[in-house]
């Protein structure tokens, strides 16, 4: 009896641990934005602490902040920081599989059948695509499983012991310390199980809850605001600013049907009798009022929908119980023909199932050109490895790619756009600014070339990233740097690179940038024309 309930969940693994060594390539470099969060996990490892620039202040660029400590910590106990960011992002992956085979079929007690399928929609999605691309996203999913687990408890136990409360409540607070809107997403869940349980029936539960977040919750709090000098996350003041995002809203609900699509027919069963319907619009609260969150930021780096993946889990946790009278079952007395018909049925629709959630695959970027390859080889990525050669003497560059080019070059480096800049995110980029770091290399991608100039009309000028390209590029020719490279295979989609003149080795750094023959264009992965031409030394 032990082997049969083990051979379910172990299969699922084994089925995991396949499909990532046959479809999943872990040979790519990190997707620009991740690197991000992999140079503030370096330098908290090599005692440093939380910053973006060594020597500097503090600034929570990375809005993964508990993923980045625990990343970190495996740094400091030997791993490289690319093991320990894909080998915490692989692990928690094939951890909320088992979570959401074990609570469909323990907690909700779901037939194996739609337990395994619900694991197997999640093993062969797009979770580990995040791991090969150096994101924490299935380490945040992991946590919202762990905190919807509990919440299910909850739901179903009318005389919960005050261990399943303090679980709930410190899990939901580790999905906050994973990232911010993990509070948002704690706090629906609590919601789902007041409306379940009755306003009576739950002050304990949130009396707990609001206790340990409050008390734990609100020390952290404190402690971040004095370490880092502002209450939310400094990418929060760039992304998020006092307007409503509708795009990111419609965006987000998109995303949301889309990577939950199968379980949308359990939901609409679910409004067939008043007591489903009850069950439904609760375990609706924590998956649309999360997606709806999204309103308040801007949908940038909102890479294969990574945002809104951690409701995959939870949709997968919520459906069986809501289709509980439509149950599988063989019938009794089959005859071969009709078993064998029920059998072929069961593996199409588990065929169709597998595809759909491997198909997601397809819309990681919206540059992608083939399902299997979400980007393609990135020049910012050698640029950081030849500049790598510089690393230590000092330099600076400011540039609006802050993931690749930082991290490998280990360059100072000014994040012009400010998710990683206190100073630019809270009062702009200025000229005034630049000249304090008097940057050696200044670097920006935008829409433009020395073949296709940039039109400086008010309107364009008005547009936030044209308007800091354009202060770039005039600094730096008022400034008497050189134009090493405009690189693109396009004149119409580029990235510059200025050089400046007068420190010890711009000589040759000009000569390795406009002469480099491997900038491949990350769009389109073509090798890209150098639109600048050779400069004069």
């Amino acid at each position: 009896m032990t082997f049969k309930r083990l051979l379910p969940p172990l299969l699922l693994i084994a089925i995991a641990l396949l499909y990532a060594v046959q479809f999943v390539d872990f040979s790519i470099p990190p997707f620009e934005d991740a690197a991000m969060l992999m140079r503030y996990a370096q330098h908290l490892a090599q005692g440093h602490g939380i910053v973006w620039n060594i020597g500097e202040h503090p600034v929570d660029g990375a809005t993964d902040f508990l993923f980045m400590v625990v990343s970190a910590a495996f740094i400091k106990l030997g791993l490289t920081v690319g093991q320990s960011v894909r080998g915490l992002g692989f692990a928690a992956h094939l951890l909320t599989i088992l979570i959401v085979y074990w609570t469909n079929r323990r907690v909700n007690n779901a037939s194996v059948l739609f337990s395994f399928l619900s694991g197997l929609y999640l093993a062969v999605g797009i979770g580990l695509s995040y791991v090969a691309a150096y994101f924490g996203t299935p380490f945040f999913a992991l946590a919202a499983a762990s905190t919807w687990t509990f919440g299910l408890l909850l739901i179903q136990k009318e005389d919960s012991p005050f261990w399943l409360s303090l679980a709930f409540a410190l899990s939901g607070l580790v999905t906050g310390l994973i990232r911010p809107e993990g509070v948002i997403l704690a706090s629906l869940m609590l919601l789902a199980v007041v409306v379940m349980r009755g306003l009576k029936k739950s002050v304990s539960i949130i009396t707990t809850f609001v206790s340990v977040f409050l008390i734990l919750g609100g020390a952290y709090f404190i402690w971040r605001w004095n370490y880092f000098g502002y209450p939310l996350p400094n990418p929060f003041y760039k992304k998020g600013g006092s307007a409503l995002h509708w795009d990111s809203f419609n965006g987000s609900l998109l995303n949301t049907l889309r990577l939950c699509l199968p379980m949308v027919v359990a939901f609409i069963l679910g409004f067939r009798s008043r007591e489903t319907t009850k069950l439904t619009l609760a375990y609706l609260i924590p998956i649309l009022g999360f997606a709806s969150a999204f309103i308040l930021i801007s949908d940038e780096m909102n890479y294969g929908a990574r945002f809104q993946y951690a409701l995959v889990p939870i949709a997968l946790m919520s459906w069986a119980p809501l289709v509980d009278r439509f149950r599988f079952s063989w019938p009794d007395q089959l005859s071969a023909r009709e078993r064998s018909v029920h059998f072929i049925a069961l593996i199409f629709l588990s065929a169709s199932l597998i595809y759909y959630s491997w198909f997601q695959n397809c819309f990681l970027t919206s540059y992608q050109q083939t399902c299997t390859t979400a980007y393609e080889r990135d020049g910012r990525f050698e640029m950081g490895k030849l500049l790598a050669e510089y690393r230590g003497k000092g330099y600076v560059i400011a540039t609006t790619e802050a993931g690749l080019i930082p991290y490998y070059s280990g360059w100072d480096a000014i994040d012009v756009w400010g998710l990683n800049d206190q100073f630019i995110a809270h009062n702009e980029l200025t000229v005034e600014y630049i000249d304090k770091y008097k940057p050696e290399i200044i670097m920006f991608h935008d829409y433009y070339s020395p073949l296709v100039p940039p039109k400086l009309t008010e309107a364009n000028l008005a547009q936030k990233w044209f308007g800091m390209t354009i202060k770039l590029k005039e600094y730096a020719e008022a400034n008497d740097y050189v134009l090493a490279a405009v690189f693109g295979d396009s004149p119409y989609d580029t990235h510059y690179y200025y050089v400046r003149k007068d420190f010890a080795d711009s000589k040759r750094l000009i000569e390795q940038i406009s002469t480099m023959k491997n900038y491949y264009y990350p769009t389109t992965g073509k090798k890209s024309i150098n639109y600048a031409g050779i400069p004069k030394p």
